[in-house]
């Protein structure tokens, strides 16, 4: 059953011990240990996307005004207030490996140099990210400038493209990057429409990112049960 969210009006009162303290990120952690060590989670390569977790606008609160950590952004003719969360994806398996939470106004390519693992060799993302290995931060970072990118292109360029092998060859890279890519939208899917999580429970972008670990470890446990893969029982 889809649980319904409602936003703690009084939220900014609460003590941040369970943000400060990281008590949802442990948990997050320790349920990918299992699946890493478990031979679940495989390596290499990492997905990266993001997404829009609405805020209320309204002033109509205990404190007049809207969130301050909250920004407003436009998503094709649309504009969206509330936050974003960046997600890193194991391209192997699906499983979220890395979480970051912004306001919505910050574009998804400038988070992406933090979502990706020590030993990632190959990044995908869709065309949000294209021009990804020319930013400052991957270039003056030895291993993220010596990763390949597989970002999808943007699809006016394949399209524009005069009809032959040429455009025939495009269109199957696009394809084959994209059947990878497809895997960070399941997580989403499991956050947004199974446990309803389409709007932020609290004020702040760190209470919400508290949540967003405990969210996105549920939704790990919830790929594996799909998948009824076993895991490798853990050495002492």
């Amino acid at each position: 059953m889809r649980s319904e969210v409602t936003l703690r009006d009084d939220a900014a009162e609460i003590p941040s011990y369970e943000e400060e303290n990281k008590v949802c990120e442990k948990p997050f952690g320790a349920i990918n240990y299992v699946l890493d060590q478990g031979g679940a989670m495989m390596r290499g390569g990492t997905i990266v996307d993001a997404t829009i977790i609405s805020a209320p606008s309204s002033t109509k609160n205990k404190s007049k005004e809207r969130d301050g950590e909250m920004h407003q952004t436009r998503k094709g003719n649309e504009w969206h207030f509330g936050m974003k969360c960046h997600i890193g994806v194991d391209a192997g398996s699906g499983y979220v490996h890395t979480i970051e939470a912004t306001a919505a106004n910050v574009s998804d390519i400038a988070m992406a140099h933090k979502l990706f693992r020590e030993d990632d060799k190959v990044g995908y993302g869709d065309a949000g990210y294209v021009g990804l290995e020319k930013r400052e931060e991957i270039k003056t970072d030895a291993h993220l400038a010596g990763m390949e990118y597989r970002i999808n292109r943007r699809p006016g360029s394949v399209r524009n493209l005069e009809v032959g092998i040429a455009k025939d060859w495009a269109m199957h890279f696009e394809y084959m990057k994209s059947k990878v890519r497809c895997k960070v939208e399941h997580p989403f899917h499991i956050i947004k429409d199974i446990f309803g999580y389409r709007k932020v429970a609290y004020r702040g972008i760190a209470k919400n990112l508290n949540r967003l670990y405990m969210l996105f470890g549920s939704a790990n446990l919830l790929l594996w049960a799909w998948a009824g893969c076993p895991i490798k029982p853990l050495a002492d």
